[in-house]
């Protein structure tokens, strides 16, 4: 399905963004992008008049527009249901929908402390503020869902559930602060997950957009 659209903002920053442009791609999903600059003196209208929140990211598809990256997810996984983006299972999924909860609507200091940018890896920041303690509950959530689903999963690919999920790119943009702040201390099945998601072609491939974006300069 062709039609669909997404609409995101710049890749070395806007996380929300990375989250549905990642799964789509990753799991092999057909669409248009679509950018938005944001802090630009144009952004506030151009967001008005084309999103449903005002906000980015959010998916057209025909007459139907879905904000909200979680949100884009779901219809995704109607919309594809052979793509499998939940995990089969039904503890799993149940984990999975937990873990993708806890992101989308927790863990504000490590959003605030250390925001999305995602071409460095220099960055080495202060861990005040409670984002040592979401760190340790990542870290946590990270290898409690490797070992209990992903490495007893019988097509394990070394994603939190075994196969790609929704779960996987809801944590996306965690794994890139963990990389532009770090070294961050994690369990070796969390720092295993780290290098698996680091090295697929849609991670690249976004990096490389956000380089073309800033310049080539980073």
């Amino acid at each position: 399905m062709s039609d669909l659209t997404l609409t995101i903002g710049d890749k070395n920053l806007s996380s929300w963004s990375f989250r549905p442009w990642f799964l789509m791609t990753q799991a092999g999903i057909p669409f248009t992008e679509e950018n938005i600059k944001l802090d630009q003196p144009e952004t506030r209208k151009v967001l008005t008049e084309k999103s449903p929140s005002g906000l980015v990211p959010f998916l057209t598809h025909g007459e139907i527009q879905i904000w909200d990256s979680l949100a884009i997810a779901e219809y995704l996984s109607d919309l594809f249901p052979e793509k499998q983006l939940w995990p089969q299972d039904m503890a799993a999924r149940a984990f999975a929908r937990s873990i993708s909860a806890e992101m989308h609507s927790g863990f504000s200091a490590l959003r605030n402390v250390w925001p999305m940018h995602f071409l460095r890896e220099d960055l080495n920041h202060l861990t005040s503020g409670g984002v040592q303690r979401e760190i340790d509950r990542i870290d946590h959530l990270w290898t409690e869902a490797r070992t209990k689903f992903g490495t007893k999963a019988n097509d394990d690919e070394g994603f939190l559930f075994g196969k790609f999920s929704i779960a996987d790119a809801l944590y996306a943009p965690v794994v890139s602060r963990f990389i532009t702040y770090g070294p961050v201390k994690l369990s070796d099945e969390a720092a295993a997950y780290m290098e698996t998601m680091s090295a697929l072609p849609a991670w690249r491939q976004w990096g490389e957009g956000a380089r073309v974006e800033v310049g080539g300069t980073q």
